[in-house]
């Protein structure tokens, strides 16, 4: 008997021991916030082009924003795709304070066969872009961060991790994904040829980019998943058009991951120049899962629509990430004090 009540003894003291440890255990400590600029469909013609160095200003001299993601389109749709203009923009890129991270619009390459953009060979001018604003691939423009990459020639898809998430761009642009008729009726057997060589290359290498990015952010346990594109695959304009079909291998394996994932998954695009801000793959029997075929819920993907062009107000979005939260994500609309539409 004595020796049971020494053991309870010894095991209420051990016990005690324990709460006393567990209680003085120091509370876990939070994960870092980050909060990032958004731009897109910008600048817009002369006005916008004119006034693009303050525009990068502002984003400068605000003090929260830690880092830029340009979601594409930098011209309009009806401006000329000469390499002197993107020489421009991308010195106006280098004044960025911040790091910044672009990924390619249609309006810079798909749609450069427009005889007002030049009548330029997209495939072309997609290189260029290449060699002008991913010269260091793995490194950011505007402030200097490494960055993962690609393999050549697809260096403008990168990867890297921040507050906790897992943020990165793909190649997506406008345009049907780059299926649309580069030169309509005139285009020759061997430009169409040239064009579908180009969408089929890029779209493997992207699909095994996005599952580069959910396996990486798995393995490092990452509370979200940011994925940066210049399209709307669901502009309502391009689905009643049905020029939808070049993103649906990329919309199926996106809806699958992110399924897979379970926790937040936010998709960042431009391209309609609206904001919006939606669910798009959350109810299997809307239109925006029957266009794409995707028959289960994504209740995780959650889309915003940056604000761009001079159709809508000239503004940014401020991005807050905050992965201690359910929601990790939080954002607003922020004018441009020099332009205002």
């Amino acid at each position: 008997m004595r020796r049971l009540l020494a053991t309870a003894g010894a095991l209420s003291a051990a016990a005690a021991l324990t709460l006393t440890a567990a209680s003085a255990a120091p509370a876990k400590k939070p994960l870092p916030t980050a909060t990032y600029g958004i731009i897109g469909d910008t600048p817009y013609g002369a006005a916008q082009i004119a006034n693009f160095p303050q525009d990068v200003a502002e984003l400068n001299a605000d003090p929260d924003v830690q880092l830029v993601m340009h979601v594409g389109d930098i011209k309009n749709g009806s401006s000329r795709c000469d390499t002197s203009y993107f020489q421009q923009i991308r010195d106006t890129f280098a004044t960025f304070a911040d790091p910044l991270v672009y990924t390619p619009g249609d309006n810079e390459w798909t749609d450069c066969h427009r005889a007002n953009n030049g009548g330029y060979q997209p495939d072309e001018r997609l290189a260029t872009v290449r060699s002008m604003f991913f010269d260091r691939p793995g490194h950011t423009l505007g402030a200097d961060r490494t960055v993962l990459h690609q393999a050549a020639p697809y260096v403008e898809n990168v990867l890297w991790s921040d507050a906790g998430t897992m943020f990165s761009t793909v190649d997506v642009p406008g345009s049907d994904n780059d299926l649309l008729p580069w030169f309509d009726d005139l285009e020759t057997d061997a430009q169409r040829q040239a064009q579908l060589q180009e969408y089929a290359g890029r779209l493997v290498a992207d699909l095994r980019w996005v599952d580069a990015i959910f396996d990486t952010a798995t393995n490092a346990k990452a509370k979200a998943v940011v994925i940066g594109i210049q399209a709307d695959m669901w502009d309502p304009a391009a689905v009643a058009a049905d020029q939808v079909s070049g993103f649906a291998p990329f919309v199926v394996e996106l809806a699958r991951r992110a399924r897979r994932f379970h926790k937040p998954v936010l998709l960042l695009n431009g391209d309609s120049h609206v904001y919006e801000a939606d669910t798009p793959l959350a109810d299997p029997n809307a239109t925006n899962n029957k266009i794409y075929d995707v028959k289960a819920a994504v209740p995780n993907l959650r889309r915003v629509t940056v604000q761009g062009s001079t159709s809508t107000p000239h503004e940014w979005l401020k991005l807050k990430i905050d992965p201690n939260t359910k929601a990790v994500f939080s954002w607003q609309n922020i004018p441009f004090g020099g332009l205002n539409g």
